[in-house]
C-alpha cells in the first residue's frame, strides 16, 4: 500500500515503534525524577549553579541596635547551604526527627512548683559542666543540688521547645550543649506533662499559654539576679516567647532572645497544613504526637476533655476541638488560634529579638510571617533563609552542624556585650493584650491657624467628645 495513502496518526505510531525501547525507558525516568524533584522541592541544582548573595534580612533601618549588632553577625549574613543529599525542605525535617545525633550528657534536674500547682521540670546544663566534662554521660537526669550561686554572672538562657518536645529532643541537646559549649547556662523549660513529670494540676500547656514562661522567667531573674536572662524558642516555643514578650512589653526580664521556626498565625498555619499532600502527613504526624502526649495523661483528658474524640483525631484541628478547647476554655478553634497567634503582639515586643524563619518550611508557612510589624519595629531582626526546613538547616557533607544553632550563639554572643541588651522596667499597666481595641487611645488631633497639627490636650479631648453628645442630642 501507497505510504502516501495511510492515516498520519498510522505513520506516526510505525515511526514510534521504530525508537528503541531504552530510549522510553530513559525519557520515563527523566521525567520521572523531574516531577519528584519538584514535588519534593529539592534545591540540589538551585544551590550550585544558582548562589545566592546571603540571608535576606528584614530590620528597621533606623535602629541603632539592629544596625550595630547586625554589623557583627557572619553567620546570620552568610548564606545558608544545605547539606547536597538531603537538600530538600522535607529531608530535611525528616532528617531531623528520625537521624538526627545529639552529643551524650545528663541535664541536672530542678522541678519547679507553680502557683496554681503544676510542675515544671527545668533541666540545667552548665558551662562548667561541658567545660569540666563532668557529663559527657547518657542516663536520667541528675539532681540540681544548688550548683549555681545567687552571685553567678554567667548569662543564662531559657530554652522554651517546640509542640510535644522535650528536652531530650536531639536538636534541643545540640542547642543546649553548644551554648553550655560558648559560655552559657542553659535551662531547658519543659512543657507541662513532658520530660517525665506528671501534670499536677488541671491546667496543660498550649500555642499561647505564657504564664509557665513568665513565672520561670521572674523566678530565675530574682533568684540570680546577677546573671543576665535571655530566651530561645522553638516552633511553638517560639510563639509563646513572642506571644509573651509583646504582652509583658519593657516589663519583662527577658535581657534577649530568639525566635526560630515561628508559626506566628495560627489560623493561617491551620489552612496551610490542610492543603497539599505532604503538609496532610506532617499534620497528621503532629496529631500523632499530640495523642501520645494525651495518653500521658489520660485520666485528666477523660475528666476534663472528650477523650473519644481525641483517640478518633485525624488532624491538629480535631485534636484542638476535643482536647485544647475545653480544656482552655476557648469558644471555638478559631478563637484559640486567634487568641495565641504571636504575630499579634509582634508591635509590642520591647526586647532585642532574633527571628530566623525558613521560607520553604513546611510546616510553618511564609504566608503567615508579619514582615511589616517586624520591620516597623527597631527591636526586631527578621532573617529569612530561602531553605532550611523546620528547624533542621543541616549544613556541611555529613549534616553535622546546624546553621540556625551557629546564627542564634553569634547572635547572642554579640548581643550580651553590647549595651543594647534589655533591662527591665516597671511596668503598671499590666500586660498587654492584642484583643484590646486602640482606636479611642489615640490622641485628638488639633489643627491651628497655620496649618501646624498637635495632639489636643486632655481638657480639649473632653470638650471634643461634649461637642459630640451635644451635636447627637440636638439632632
Amino acid at each position: 500500500m501507497d505510504s502516501s495513502s495511510l492515516s498520519p496518526y498510522i505513520l506516526l505510531f510505525n515511526a514510534l515503534s521504530k525508537i528503541p525501547t531504552w530510549h522510553y525507558l530513559v525519557a520515563f525516568l527523566i521525567i520521572s525524577v523531574t516531577i519528584l524533584y519538584n514535588f519534593l522541592e529539592v534545591h540540589f541544582f538551585e544551590d550550585v549553579f544558582f548562589k545566592s548573595q546571603g540571608t535576606p534580612i528584614t530590620y528597621n533601618p533606623s535602629s541603632p541596635f539592629c544596625n550595630a549588632i547586625l554589623s557583627n553577625c557572619k553567620i546570620l549574613h552568610s548564606r545558608f547551604v544545605a547539606t547536597p543529599w538531603i537538600s530538600s525542605p522535607h529531608f530535611q525535617t525528616a532528617f531531623l526527627q528520625f537521624c538526627g545525633r545529639s552529643p551524650g550528657f545528663s541535664y541536672r534536674r530542678q522541678l519547679f512548683h507553680t502557683s496554681d500547682g503544676g510542675t515544671i521540670a527545668l533541666d540545667w546544663l552548665m558551662n562548667a559542666d561541658v567545660s569540666g566534662g563532668a557529663f559527657h554521660i547518657n542516663g536520667a537526669s541528675l539532681p540540681m543540688n544548688n550548683s549555681i550561686s545567687q552571685d553567678e554572672t554567667t548569662p543564662i538562657v531559657i530554652v522554651v521547645p517546640g509542640l510535644a518536645s522535650s528536652s531530650t529532643s536531639h536538636y534541643l541537646k545540640n542547642l543546649a550543649f553548644n551554648m553550655a559549649k560558648n559560655r552559657w547556662n542553659v535551662v531547658v523549660s519543659n512543657h507541662r506533662g513532658l520530660g517525665g513529670v506528671s501534670i499536677t494540676s488541671d491546667c496543660f500547656y498550649n500555642a499561647g499559654w505564657t504564664e509557665d514562661l513568665r513565672a520561670v522567667a521572674n523566678y530565675l531573674h530574682d533568684k540570680y539576679p546577677k546573671a543576665p536572662l535571655f530566651a530561645i524558642g522553638t516552633s511553638i516555643g517560639a510563639n509563646i516567647l513572642v506571644k509573651y514578650l509583646g504582652e509583658d512589653g519593657e516589663g519583662t526580664p527577658i535581657a534577649g532572645a530568639v525566635a526560630v521556626c515561628n508559626p506566628w498565625d495560627l489560623l493561617i498555619g491551620d489552612r496551610f497544613i490542610c492543603r497539599g499532600l505532604l503538609q496532610r502527613i506532617y499534620d497528621k504526624a503532629l496529631t500523632i504526637g499530640l495523642q501520645g502526649y494525651a495518653h500521658l495523661h489520660e485520666p485528666l483528658y477523660t475528666r476534663l476533655a472528650n477523650w473519644e474524640g481525641i483517640k478518633t483525631a485525624r488532624c491538629i484541628r480535631d485534636y484542638d476541638n476535643y482536647a485544647t478547647c475545653p480544656v482552655g476554655k476557648f469558644e471555638t478553634v478559631d478563637t484559640y488560634y486567634r487568641r495565641c497567634s504571636s504575630a499579634a503582639y509582634v508591635g509590642n515586643v520591647s526586647v532585642p529579638l532574633l527571628c530566623i524563619s525558613a521560607l520553604d518550611d513546611p510546616v510553618c508557612t511564609r504566608e503567615a510571617i508579619p514582615w511589616d510589624e517586624c520591620r516597623a519595629n527597631p527591636n526586631i531582626v527578621l532573617a529569612t533563609p530561602q531553605h532550611g526546613g523546620h528547624l533542621a538547616f543541616f549544613e556541611g557533607l555529613t549534616a553535622s552542624t546546624s546553621w540556625w544553632i551557629r546564627a542564634v550563639d553569634e547572635f547572642l554572643d554579640v548581643l550580651r556585650s553590647s549595651p543594647y541588651i534589655h533591662v527591665q522596667k516597671n511596668q503598671t499597666s499590666g500586660q498587654i493584650s492584642a484583643l484590646d481595641s486602640s482606636i479611642d487611645q489615640y490622641p485628638r488631633l488639633h489643627g491651628a491657624e497655620d496649618g501646624i497639627v498637635t495632639a489636643a490636650s486632655d481638657d480639649e479631648k473632653r470638650d471634643g467628645i461634649e461637642e459630640i453628645k451635644n451635636a447627637a442630642d440636638a439632632w
